[in-house]
């Protein structure tokens, strides 16, 4: 096979292997030193720079973050908080220290 066909054979490959789906994974559960459910940790808020506000986790070294939304799917802007700060006990739930 002459070069330029195996570059573009191997380049081919690399590409398509992108579109096979990987395992899902239960987004539930923390996957990281100390494994458990997320239900196990304690959730604050964090409230973006427009003043909406999103579920914050800090576990140690992981953390976790989704838009805290109404049942409608709308995102919440309390005003709980000044814009880009986090409140609530967000950093309990783990014995690891956070290095930052």
């Amino acid at each position: 096979m002459k070069p330029i066909k195996a570059i573009a054979f191997g380049m081919s490959a690399l590409l398509l292997a992108g579109c096979i789906d990987a395992p899902k994974r239960d987004k539930t559960r923390d996957y990281g030193i100390d494994r458990k459910d997320l239900s196990q940790l304690r959730a604050g808020i964090w409230v973006d720079p427009q003043g909406c506000d999103h579920w914050i986790i800090d576990d140690g070294a992981e953390g976790y973050l989704s838009a805290r939304l109404d049942k409608y799917g709308k995102p919440v802007c309390s005003g709980i908080a000044p814009p880009e700060t986090a409140v609530g006990p967000y950093k309990s739930g783990s014995a690891i220290e956070d290095p930052i």
